[in-house]
Parts: structure tokens; C-alpha cells; sequence
């Protein structure tokens, strides 16, 4: 179940992503803005970032130097941040499908 920070700061990275998409929607030239590609990358780095956070975490439990609601908390984390690049990535392959069903 995900805790109410990982839940915000989903939301968050959301709000950031539907911002930068607003931006590039206008009149402006493809020069304007971050492109796909580096949108795309920066999501997987903030997923491995986060996945990293909760190994750090994880290891500093085991050393008796963490408190276990700080490791469920950055692991739920992580797991947000990894089902919504999930989800990301299976829009981008039905898209993708959808092009190569249209008519040419």
C-alpha cells in the first residue's frame, strides 16, 4: 500500500511531467523545451534514483543505523516511481501500435 508521501511525490513528478508537456503544446518550434528523449531519461534516473535510496536504506536497517519505517517508506517509494515508468512505457508501446495500425 503506498504511504502518502510516495503517493505526493507521484503526484508531483506528474504535475511536473503534464507542465512540460503544456509548454511544448503551443506555438512553439521544436527547438523549445526538453524533448521526449531527455523527459524519458530524467524519469529513469529519478526511478533509479529512488531504487537506490532504498537500498541505502535497506543496509543501513541491517546495520541497526536506520529506523524499518524509513526503508518500507523508500521502498513503497520506489516501487510508485517504477509502476508509473511502467505505466508510461506500455502508453508509449500502445501508441506506437496505434501508428503502425493507421493506413498509410
Amino acid at each position: 500500500m503506498p504511504t502518502p508521501a510516495a503517493a505526493a511525490n507521484a503526484y508531483a513528478a506528474l504535475a511536473r511531467l503534464r507542465e512540460q508537456s503544456a509548454n511544448l503544446g503551443g506555438s512553439a518550434g521544436p527547438q523549445d523545451g526538453p524533448d521526449f528523449g531527455t523527459v524519458l531519461k530524467d524519469a529513469m534516473q529519478a526511478v533509479a534514483e529512488a531504487g537506490r535510496k532504498s537500498d541505502i536504506q535497506a543496509r543501513a536497517v541491517a546495520m541497526g543505523k536506520a529506523n524499518m519505517i524509513d526503508v518500507v517508506t523508500a521502498v513503497e517509494e520506489s516501487e510508485t516511481a517504477v509502476q508509473a515508468l511502467v505505466a508510461v512505457r506500455d502508453k508509449v508501446i500502445a501508441a506506437y501500435e496505434d501508428i503502425l495500425k493507421m493506413p498509410i
